[in-house]
């Protein structure tokens, strides 16, 4: 597949600059760059989009996350090294991508608001919705894989090619 239009920062700066404005609010909430990369790369996961799998994975580790969680993530479920706020951080993750009979169930709430208040959870919601914006821009225009340079963004949400 070849890249059908680069997002490029210069020729698409409005476009690009109002998904890196969702970025803004989501850094007040203080979220731990690991409890994010782990949504970002759960999202991408289920979406298939490679590049984002790529970019955030290559983050997370420059961040400290072990490979065993990463290569794990697929399959958080079974897995014990993830913690409870990680559990319901990933569950909230998947039922809002997912909206399976279109809706968030009960259960999945009440986990997620055990571990987050109203505003944690407000902004945990704007990663998931960031995340699947940047997932469909990259998969729309062949966004390529392997290409992203780790750490060359200094947040999460933001793609930048090598």
């Amino acid at each position: 597949m070849s890249v059908r239009i680069p997002l490029d920062p210069k020729k698409f700066g409005d476009v690009l600059g109002a998904m890196l404005g969702l970025n803004k609010a989501i850094e007040s909430a203080g979220f731990d760059k690991k409890l994010l990369y782990l949504v970002e790369v759960r999202v991408s996961q289920i979406n298939s989009c490679g590049f984002c799998i790529d970019m955030h994975t290559k983050d997370a580790r420059l961040n400290g996350e072990t490979e065993q969680r990463l290569y794990l993530l697929n399959a958080w479920r079974e897995a014990p090294m993830y913690s409870q706020r990680e559990r319901a951080a990933l569950a909230w993750a998947e039922a809002v991508t997912k909206l399976e009979k279109g809706e968030v169930p009960d259960e999945v709430y009440a986990q997620a608001r055990e571990h987050f208040d109203e505003q944690q959870l407000m902004k945990l919601t704007l990663q998931v919705i960031a995340i699947n914006g940047w997932n469909r821009l990259c998969i729309a225009f062949n966004a390529e894989p392997g290409t992203y340079k780790a750490g060359s963004m200094s947040k999460p949400g933001v793609a930048q090619t090598a």
